[in-house]
């Protein structure tokens, strides 16, 4: 099969780190949130139920999202810069379509050569002194069924779209018309396996590629 939009997820595909679980780390507060974050994306809890209270716990600052981004390219997935240069090569469009924090996340695709502007998840919003006061709630990606909002606007001007991802939200890629390839080289979710298109094992993101070219 061939796409012509190839749309990632970050956390648990791009990047083998969960990237609010690692906040939460950091603020001694991992166990709470990993909790909240790992029913969301098993589909047993909404992506809104979890979304707010997560970050209102955490109150990520300036600093702890600058911190996250090296974190996300330090913990880059085997094979994803090499997966991404083949689509490029190919003249395939490549998308982040992610719930994380996009000031998190815009390295990273920035070092995978994916421009900015491709980059689809949630805004973090700072105080003059960079202190977290809220994040983006007007963003489809904070609630359950924005990852299909999404790739519906791509599919308006791309005719076949794939979305990677490893979990629930990804799955509602195919809602809109999307083939879904579940990646469960990080996170296997039996939820993912049951539903996706195809579902791949391989601890290398370069798996998906006889699967898209």
């Amino acid at each position: 099969m061939s796409f012509d939009v190839i749309c990632f997820d970050c956390d648990s595909t791009l990047s083998r780190i969960e990237g609010i679980d690692e906040l939460a780390r950091r603020r001694g507060l991992f166990e709470q949130v990993a909790a909240l974050t790992d029913a969301a994306m098993n589909g047993e809890l909404s992506l809104e139920s979890v979304y707010g209270n997560r970050l209102e716990l955490i109150k990520p600052d300036r600093a702890a999202i600058d911190w996250l981004a090296d974190l996300y390219i330090a913990e880059m997935v085997e094979g994803a810069a090499e997966t991404v240069e083949t689509l490029r090569e190919n003249g395939k469009l490549i998308h982040i379509i992610s719930g994380g924090l996009r000031q998190s996340i815009l390295p990273l695709a920035d070092l995978l050569g994916i421009p900015e502007q491709h980059v689809h998840a949630v805004d973090v919003i700072f105080d003059e002194q960079g202190q977290y006061r809220d994040f983006a709630r007007h963003s489809p990606l904070a609630v359950s069924g924005g990852k299909a909002r999404i790739c519906r606007r791509l599919r308006m001007h791309h005719s076949s779209l794939a979305m990677v991802g490893d979990g629930k939200t990804d799955l509602e890629a195919k809602l809109a018309g999307a083939y879904m390839i579940g990646f469960g080289g990080v996170v296997e979710r039996s939820l993912v396996r049951e539903q996706a298109d195809i579902y791949l094992l391989d601890s290398s993101l370069a798996a998906i590629l006889p699967h898209v070219l």
